[in-house]
């Protein structure tokens, strides 16, 4: 909306041209996200249902009573600052319903008490698939991969498919990673931030696209700015969800937070970006995933020595505190990022 008013009405006073320079607009629609989230979240989560803990999770005797479903408040304001901040004519603007979708999905699972595991597949494979068209718009999609030199088109019957999986099993991981407080939320946060800046300043750049031999996106910018706001608004909800938490995200923020890191991650026409910037969500989130369809639809039983989530293995098995946890997932997650990132764009 920003960018329309520049383009109505910015010839007639100089400082609106600050509206048509995306680089303002996600540092301004970032600031004003996590304030936002910031002065609204803790007046309204006493509204919100309380948490009655998870079976067979480790201390989850901790969470019970609190204020959960935080998603529904914080990406609610995320919705409403992307038709702020990102320009109207941009398709990744026509992905604000799917976001949508799975906060509601997330929230009805939150109050309810939870839908069986094969409706949740079925309702994330829905948003997943209607976010993937959207994206590519059924045109065929031009992908690169580190160590191929030259980009590969795929038809749209292809990519729609291979973009539906990225985005279902980004929702998932990142949901099955969230329970421990400011975890979750600080590794998608730095995921969706990375991505943000790749998309601005590399995949989005022209210039920079060429010299790496990366498709160019001419949609990197809104992208970038999309991610920008909902890593505002993470933040803001980290402020009161730092150990001990006040407030938790539930299934009504970790959905829609995992389809945004997927629909980031097929913006950039590498769909191994998933694995370079979310490691440790993988590590922590989908290898549970794996192991159970493994054991339940093939016999297949790995890692029985394991309890996943991961995080619940390092604090029954290894005896970590939360803290532990979070820094030490966040360290790991930092420097596995920045270097396989670095490599996927000068390993060609």
């Amino acid at each position: 909306m920003l960018n329309w008013i520049y383009s109505a009405v910015g010839e007639a006073w100089g400082p609106l041209r600050l509206f048509n320079s995306f680089f303002f607009l996600a540092g301004i629609g970032f600031a004003a996200c996590a304030l936002v989230t910031w002065m609204v979240l803790p007046k309204l989560w006493s509204r919100l249902p309380t948490d009655r803990g998870r079976a067979f999770a480790v201390n989850a005797e901790l969470s019970v009573g609190k204020p959960v479903s935080a998603g529904l408040i914080f990406i609610s304001i995320f919705c409403i600052a992307a038709v702020i901040f990102v320009p109207l004519t941009s398709r990744a603007l026509l992905t604000v319903p799917f976001v949508l979708a799975a906060m509601v999905v997330g929230y009805l699972d939150d109050r309810r008490g939870g839908f069986s595991e094969y409706q949740l597949a079925v309702m994330d494979a829905a948003i997943a698939v209607g976010a993937a068209m959207v994206i590519y718009g059924m045109q065929p999609a031009t992908l690169w991969l580190p160590l191929w030199k030259d980009p590969i088109v795929l038809s749209p019957w292809l990519a729609t498919p291979l973009a539906t999986g990225v985005i279902w099993l980004a929702i998932n991981a990142t949901n099955c990673s969230d329970g421990v407080d400011a975890v979750s939320g600080s590794l998608t946060g730095t995921a969706i931030m990375l991505l943000g800046g790749l998309l601005y300043a590399v995949i989005g750049n022209e210039v920079v696209a060429g010299h790496l031999q990366v498709p160019f996106n001419r949609e990197g910018a809104s992208w970038a700015i999309m991610a920008f706001l909902m890593v505002g608004c993470i933040a803001g909800y980290l402020w009161y969800n730092a150990p001990p938490s006040l407030v938790l995200m539930g299934d009504a923020g970790s959905r829609p937070i995992g389809l945004m890191i997927g629909m980031l991650v097929v913006a950039t026409n590498n769909p191994l970006f998933l694995v370079l910037v979310g490691s440790m969500l993988l590590l922590n989130g989908a290898t549970g995933l794996m192991k159970v369809a493994l054991m339940r639809f093939f016999g297949l039983k790995i890692l029985s020595g394991v309890r996943f989530p991961l995080h619940d293995h390092c604090r029954k098995e290894l005896g970590w505190s939360n803290s532990q946890v979070l820094v030490r997932f966040m360290l790991v997650h930092l420097g596995v990022s920045a270097l396989l990132v670095i490599l996927a764009l000068k390993v060609r």
